[in-house]
């Protein structure tokens, strides 16, 4: 066990920017892509993260201070600090269930796809963290590292589940067919998204509210641009929180200059994502072709990273406006002891699944998300002591004066959540959620269209 954890850790130590090139690389030149094209499609994947962590890192470092001081100037205190979701798969990774996770969880791939219950071929194994952490959160609560596993499974099953689902309108609205996001944080948000889609449609008025990046740019010419809606978002989150701190001199320009880095955000993300879209089709075409000539014709889909999907403007927009949405959400929400700070630059994967719902309308999207995130807090609240116990065992170095951690991602999980309450009663608990998994995923494949639908596709 302890070898076998020594190499995945090494591997996972790499970061998904080197550790998922060479499993793109390994995978195309596997499925019958030519090595120039394979290396140059694992090189560029490896560009697209760098580029997409360093958009992200734009983000966070502006929003970041403009976030903590407008809830300084609250005078509310918020004892939980969210670290963010790389201290979170650096706990989940840094647990004795690592090393279990990805074999186990590569193997229950390979028989639901063999046995023809899933479509999906996982190839995110670097965000199999998130299998792993939920897993780690049960093992502390109970002391059992198989309960842990046997919790990592199903929620590992649970996604291969959502990303069939959800496949259809995910491909739409990328334009990047045979490809699904089993992503553990981004899809297990859809089921809400739905719920929310649907009552909406019920309010009159609202429900025919659009306001889709198309149909803002249409309306508004070259104020539509998503440059000018980043710098208008960022000028109004940075003002809440700098203006009127000092001298006029010293806060503005940090206002000004927090506006055109969100501008930037609006800009570069979608090139970012298009960087490692085009590492990422050559992949899924040859992966496609191989497996439909092995399996008869039959629909295979590509299992990718949701960050595939966070460049939509529309997801991006929608991540600018609910960074003072959440802060304020935390100051107000009764009985709330947690500052989100270290994930509200990972917004955009926690809103992305949800644009393909509303069908890339950001007053749905940014409706959906508020109400989403309201559980959101209150999970995070109730995990953070099961997840500061993994992280002490993890060794994890807490920030200076934090003594309870949590994360957004994937300390707020609604799924996380269940599958820890479950482990106070772990076998009844886990029978109910597989029953519960088992009859939603026979009900989707007698009625597939329809719930595709629902998930945002569009037959048109």
């Amino acid at each position: 066990m302890a070898t076998i954890q020594t190499i995945v850790q090494f591997f996972l130590d790499l970061g998904a920017s080197v550790f998922l090139p060479v499993i793109i690389f390994i995978l195309a030149l596997i499925f019958g892509a030519k090595p120039g094209k394979s290396i140059r499609a694992a090189l560029m994947v490896g560009v697209g993260f760098v580029g997409i962590n360093l958009v992200l890192g734009l983000l966070v470092n502006n929003m970041g201070p403009a976030a903590k001081a407008m809830v300084e100037r609250s005078g509310v205190e918020l004892s939980i600090i969210d670290v963010g979701w790389p201290a979170s798969a650096a706990i989940a990774f840094g647990s004795n269930l690592a090393a279990l996770v990805i074999p186990a969880g590569i193997l229950l791939n390979l028989v639901l796809l063999f046995t023809r219950v899933t479509k999906t071929i996982n190839i995110d194994i670097w965000n199999f963290w998130h299998f792993a952490f939920a897993g780690a959160l049960v093992q502390a609560v109970t002391g059992n590292i198989w309960y842990g596993l046997i919790s990592a499974m199903i929620f590992a099953a649970t996604m291969l589940f959502f990303a069939d689902w959800t496949a259809p309108a995910v491909q739409q609205l990328m334009g990047m067919p045979g490809i699904s996001l089993p992503h553990g944080a981004s899809t297990s948000m859809v089921p809400f998204a739905v719920i929310v889609n649907k009552i909406i449609d019920l309010i009159p008025g609202l429900n025919k509210m659009e306001a889709d990046p198309e149909a803002i740019k249409k309306r508004f010419g070259v104020l539509g641009e998503p440059v000018f809606i980043g710098v208008i978002i960022g000028l109004a989150i940075a003002a809440l929180g700098y203006a009127g701190s000092g001298p006029f001199a010293t806060w503005f320009p940090r206002v000004l200059q927090s506006a055109i880095s969100m501008g930037a955000v609006m800009v570069l993300m979608p090139r970012m994502v298009a960087l490692l879209m085009e590492g990422l089709i050559p992949l899924s075409e040859a992966a496609r072709e191989f497996l439909q000539k092995r399996a008869g014709g039959r629909e295979i889909y590509l299992g990718l990273d949701s960050a595939i999907a966070i460049g939509h403007p529309a997801s991006i927009a929608t991540s600018l406006l609910m960074v003072p949405v959440v802060l304020v959400l935390a100051v107000i929400l009764p009985g709330n002891r947690v500052l989100p700070f270290g994930d509200l630059a990972t917004i955009p994967f926690m809103v992305c699944m949800m644009i393909p719902v509303v069908r890339g309308n950001v007053v749905r999207a940014t409706i959906t998300s508020t109400i989403i995130m309201i559980p959101t807090l209150y999970i995070m609240n109730a995990l953070a002591a099961a997840q500061t116990t993994v992280a002490r065992s993890a060794s994890f170095n807490f920030p200076e004066g934090a003594s309870t951690i949590t994360s957004m991602v994937d300390g707020g999980n609604f799924l996380a959540g269940i599958f820890v309450w479950a482990a106070n009663n772990f076998w009844i608990g886990n029978a109910i959620i597989l029953a519960v998994l088992v009859i939603a995923w026979t009900l989707y494949k007698k009625n597939s269209a329809t719930w595709e639908r629902v998930a945002g596709y569009r037959e048109d």
